[in-house]
């Protein structure tokens, strides 16, 4: 499929002493407020009994949930980079939400943190109600997969400074934790399993060399890939782990969490370690869900496979450091909860001339 080259933006031009109004400007006020009010329902969908402050406030009120006995607040934000791209080629807006919440809670989940409130922020050349109605109720689902509350956010219209029909978008979450159940104080330690936790696809990195892939493959998007075509495989929300890893952490001690996002193994699993630790790991790609997916991407791209477990998560969303003793259990938890998870390494002592980490894919 080719790529769609957005019109060039040009100058709005008017005439001495014309009367103007912000609408003139490019900047459609009552189409905002028009979003608000299509966003209620669904917004409403994620309150939790917290909230004490309703859509449309300046600000967002919220008490401090009563079971944390010694709450810590949790604090990070994030996008979905160029997958919005991807999306508006495909026309397809109603998940892209989804993976902009999973992004901000699986980090926040990785000290054991519940997350507890949302918020976005929209930006467009021009507010199409419609499509921006779909994203936001995208966010609503993924905050109701998160239990959090979407408690407000930015809608703003850039005229002039973007290209024609597109947008960008970023969230912002607060989650709490016990200070005493905190995960990833003391990073993993030496003899921990590492327990990979399964994707369900590329999530929401790597994009951009996927698209620069596409482009040189046209039609690509229409292929199949057991039985799905390859454009909706790609567009797959990315999995949101706040529930499952919440139930392991009433079970078992998990001594650190890595969330493989941007940057891959290589990047994420070495900031759970300790300096004289080393992870070693080695696994099967094909024992994971995504495997013919990625295989298409490192086949089309000729891309090496030291590249492909720095850019993407290659099957595996999430790596847990827990005592071995744990591990057969924390499996069938998971198994439990519709998760496939696997034993991939062990953290192991390390010797001064080693790298952090030791890949081997079988």
């Amino acid at each position: 499929m080719s790529k769609k080259v957005p019109k060039e933006n040009k100058p709005i031009v008017y005439k001495r002493n014309a009367s103007l109004s912000y609408k003139d400007a490019g900047v459609d006020v009552e189409a905002g407020n028009e979003l608000v009010e299509r966003i209620k329902p669904f917004v409403k969908e994620t309150r939790r009994s917290e909230i004490i402050s309703g859509l449309g406030s300046f600000s967002a009120l919220s008490k401090l949930p009563k079971h944390i006995e010694n709450p810590i607040l949790v604090t990070c934000t994030d996008g979905v980079g160029t997958k919005i791209e991807l999306a508006r080629e495909m026309g397809k807006f109603d998940t892209i939400g989804i993976d902009l919440v999973a992004m901000c809670v699986n980090d926040l989940v990785t000290c054991g943190a519940e997350p507890l409130l949302f918020l976005d922020y929209y930006v467009t050349d021009s507010l199409n109600v419609e499509l921006a109605s779909k994203v936001v109720e995208g966010i609503a689902e993924g905050c109701k997969q998160a239990n959090c509350s979407l408690v407000g956010g930015e809608t703003a219209e850039h005229p002039n400074s973007f290209p024609e029909n597109s947008f960008d978008l970023a969230g912002f979450a607060l989650g709490v934790v016990d200070e005493n159940k905190m995960i990833g104080k003391e990073l993993a330690e030496n003899g921990d399993i590492l327990l990979g936790l399964a994707s369900n696809g590329v999530h929401s990195n790597g994009f951009s060399l996927i698209r620069k892939i596409i482009s040189q493959e046209p039609g690509s998007l229409l292929l199949e890939i057991n039985e799905q075509s390859l454009g909706s495989k790609l567009l797959t929300p990315t999995r949101i782990y706040v529930k499952e890893i919440l139930e392991l952490t009433k079970v078992f001690k998990i001594s650190a969490i890595s969330h493989i996002t941007g940057g891959g193994f290589y990047e994420n699993i070495p900031r759970i370690l300790k300096t004289d630790s080393i992870a070693k790991i080695n696994f099967k790609e094909k024992e994971w869900p995504a495997y013919e997916l990625f295989e298409w991407i490192k086949s089309k791209g000729n891309i090496t496979q030291k590249e492909m477990l720095s850019t993407f998560n290659c099957g595996i969303g999430m790596v847990l450091a827990l005592k071995e003793a744990d591990v057969t259990d924390a499996i069938k938890l998971l198994d439990s909860l519709d998760i496939d998870s696997k034993v991939i390494g062990k953290v192991e002592p390390k010797k001064k001339e080693e790298e952090p980490i030791e890949i081997k894919v079988n």
